[in-house]
């Protein structure tokens, strides 16, 4: 295993340094791991908090995945996380008709694990272009020129303004 600094070989700090080399630690069983349901779990969970009907299960699961990958970044948060996903297991949040999900994800506001989970997602879930396309969002326009010669106008479900020109003195 290569270690990432230079640490005297046989100390106490070059084995805290090649534990954590590489990533390694991402392959601690704890339960976050592909095939354990936790992909699923968060899936569900991200649908009840940002519920979109229109929007098919992929995206959720994309940002599921995303949101699983922040959590293995550091050891510690992977272990609050696995514990938090194994309590939801516990109660079996994925059976939970949405309002009975609402109203706990409600409970856990302010929580670490909820406040991570909604920080990583919300990016996540609507930088998607398939999320885009499903609510309307044609994308960024700074690499086609901008949105003044793209219609930025084009917006359908706004009243058309109401103009009227200044003749001047007071109104």
């Amino acid at each position: 295993m290569e270690m990432t600094r230079s640490v005297p070989s046989g100390s106490a700090s070059s084995v805290a340094v090649s534990t954590v080399a590489d990533d390694n630690y991402k392959r601690i069983p704890i339960g976050l791991e592909r095939g354990s349901g936790s992909r699923k779990l968060l899936a569900r969970m991200l649908r009840v908090m940002f519920p979109h009907p229109q929007i098919g299960d992929d995206p959720y699961i994309r940002t599921a995945e995303a949101v699983l990958n922040m959590a293995c970044e550091k050891p510690g948060r992977q272990v609050a996380f696995a514990a938090a996903i194994q309590d939801l297991m516990n109660l079996k949040f994925e059976e939970m008709d949405d309002a009975a999900a609402l109203d706990h994800l409600r409970g856990m506001q302010g929580h670490d694990f909820f406040t991570q989970v909604q920080g990583s997602a919300l990016l996540a879930f609507y930088d998607d272009p398939e999320v885009w396309e499903a609510l309307g969002y044609e994308g960024p326009s700074f690499d086609k020129g901008g949105y003044v010669n793209r219609g930025f106008n084009d917006l359908d479900w706004l009243p058309e303004p109401r103009i009227e020109e200044y003749q001047g003195g007071e109104a």
